[in-house]
């Protein structure tokens, strides 16, 4: 009689299986809400590493835009590094509205794991942000093409669409155009997410005719 001893799993299965267990989609997701979502990170990826790329090869100049806006104690390089890293994060949570960790908490998260989300939890703030999102970077590029910031003023010498010039400016632009879905996807996505599950909830909660 041969006895099979179960191997451990390995480091790489763990990860793929991880992987596997972040981006799964749960049953119900439409193929459209599942390519939306994970289209989100790549919207934001490209200007990330833009950004990494003005501090590793100096695209851009000096790769310090903005540097002076910047308080003394906070180094221009940490920071872009930190806002393309958080960036990709929240891009990242996207997936929750379509994976089983946007509908129950993973088990590893202290006092909360293991619990449902609630539907307006994970509603709310993705509402909000898509809405936040659409209207900041259509007014960015809106207003960048008359050479202005956000705020009305003129935009300064180390911006790049104002230093930069050629390819250089071209690639900027191409790394910075697609975060103008980032918005209406998330809204699409949130949309699905709103749909599968509040809805899903009132019909439970709706008691059947008597026939």
């Amino acid at each position: 009689m041969t006895v099979h001893h179960a191997t451990a799993p390995t480091a790489t299965e763990r990860l793929r299986a991880a992987w596997n267990s972040a981006h799964a989609p749960v049953p119900g997701v439409p193929r459209w809400a599942r390519v939306a979502a994970y289209a989100i990170p790549f919207t934001v990826l490209p200007s990330g590493l833009w950004r990494i790329m003005t501090v590793v090869f100096h695209v851009g100049d000096d790769g310090a835009h903005g540097a002076g806006q910047l308080p003394s104690w906070l180094p221009g390089p940490v920071y872009i590094v930190a806002l393309s890293i958080v960036s990709e994060l929240l891009a990242f949570t996207a997936i929750g509205l379509i994976a089983a960790w946007g509908e129950v908490l993973p088990r590893w998260i202290p006092l909360l794991g293991g619990r449902r989300v609630p539907p307006l939890a994970a509603v709310l703030p993705a509402a909000v942000g898509a809405t936040i999102l659409t209207v900041l970077w259509t007014t960015a590029f809106v207003t960048s093409l008359f050479g202005l910031t956000i705020q009305g003023r003129q935009l300064p010498d180390d911006h790049p669409s104002e230093s930069m010039h050629g390819w250089r400016l071209a690639f900027f632009d191409l790394t910075y155009a697609p975060l103008l879905l980032w918005g209406p996807l998330l809204a699409a996505v949130c949309f699905a997410y709103w749909r599968r599950r509040c809805t899903r909830t009132i019909h439970t909660r709706v008691p059947k005719a008597a026939s």
